[in-house]
């Protein structure tokens, strides 16, 4: 099982790697390819999306296996994900 941190950490890189995916003009992408991508395991990457859904920041389409088979950031995950951008980019400017 996960520790807390690896969660967290899981649920950010599913976020980023999806925002990075919106910035090349994809709308999301498969399970598959997060779980290849990232390296996670099947069961920590649908834990990952279980929660990143419940927050409501991404939409997932699952199998019937309980997997993910498309990933995609909602309105509110992007926006998110945006003003995240806009904080460091703040913070890179004024030091």
């Amino acid at each position: 099982m996960a520790t807390l941190h690896e969660r967290k950490s899981y649920r950010r890189a599913v976020l980023n790697a999806l925002y990075q995916a919106t910035e090349e003009n994809r709308p999301g992408t498969t399970g598959s390819k997060l779980r290849e991508d990232l390296g996670l395991p099947e069961q920590d990457l649908a834990a990952a999306c279980t929660y990143l859904v419940g927050e409501g920041l991404v939409e997932v389409d699952w199998t019937t296996h309980h997997t993910p088979a498309m990933v995609t950031l909602t309105h509110e995950g992007i926006r998110q994900m945006e003003a995240e951008e806009e904080e460091r980019e703040e913070r890179a400017e004024h030091g």
